[in-house]
């Protein structure tokens, strides 16, 4: 396929930039989840409410989780820019992964709106409130809850579909190595499996494979993507 269709060569600049933004990203997002309070299991709510109820850092968590989705769909924007592919079908599917990025961001900010800050009231209120009244707060913590799966099975639908986008470019054009797309491609496919299993089970142990899988593909290819863009030479 001709330059003329697919763009000029890749920015290396902007291709390190990208790469080391969304590493960073991926960075920032697990640490702030190594923080999340995990003992209990996730679908357990009576116990996971009491455990989120005595977490002094909720909040804070959260924030930094997002915080972390905020820096890594900024490095896909600027991957966008990097491999700098702009006409014919390949254009059209880098467009719309930049766009599908903006709109996974927007998904994260109302679930951790969700997660973060509506869950943790409810929790707070379930727990303090006197015996009587413990059924009807349970009943509403469950119902926030129950909003947090729909967003976040959502959310991850959107950022499967733009990390499997952003693969079709790469593989396409090969801007970068093929393989590196290949990962990205497999990590946006273990996306949407977590979103079907949360929308339909929640936080359930079947989502434990296909979130461990994802992030691991993930890793790689990022690590993969920044070890690449150093190497780039201006000839590249």
């Amino acid at each position: 396929m001709s330059n003329s269709l697919i763009g000029n060569t890749v920015n290396r600049n902007v291709l390190r930039l990208s790469a080391v933004v969304l590493f960073l990203g991926e960075i920032i997002i697990g640490i702030a989840g190594s923080l999340h309070p995990a003992h209990e299991p996730a679908n357990n709510h009576a116990a996971v409410f009491a455990e989120y109820a005595a977490s002094a850092n909720w909040t804070m968590v959260h924030l930094g989780q997002f915080v972390g989705m905020l820096v890594v769909i900024a490095g896909l924007l600027i991957l966008f820019n990097a491999l700098n592919v702009r006409d014919g079908l390949p254009g059209l599917l880098a467009q719309g992964g930049a766009v599908a990025a903006i709109l996974t961001l927007g998904l994260y900010g109302v679930l951790q709106a969700i997660d973060g800050v509506a869950l943790k009231q409810v929790v707070d209120a379930w727990a303090k409130a006197p015996e009587a009244e413990k059924a009807a707060r349970f009943a509403s913590a469950e119902a926030i809850r129950f909003l947090e799966w729909g967003g976040r099975s959502y959310q991850d639908f959107i950022l499967g579909l733009t990390f499997i986008l952003f693969a079709v470019v790469i593989m396409w054009t090969a801007r970068t190595p093929r393989l590196i797309g290949l990962l990205m491609g497999l990590s946006g496919l273990a996306y949407l499996k977590q979103g079907l299993v949360t929308g339909s089970e929640g936080f359930s142990l079947n989502n434990s494979s296909a979130t461990l899988i994802a992030y691991a593909f993930w890793l790689v290819w990022s690590v993969w993507l920044l070890i690449f863009a150093w190497r780039m030479t201006a000839s590249n």
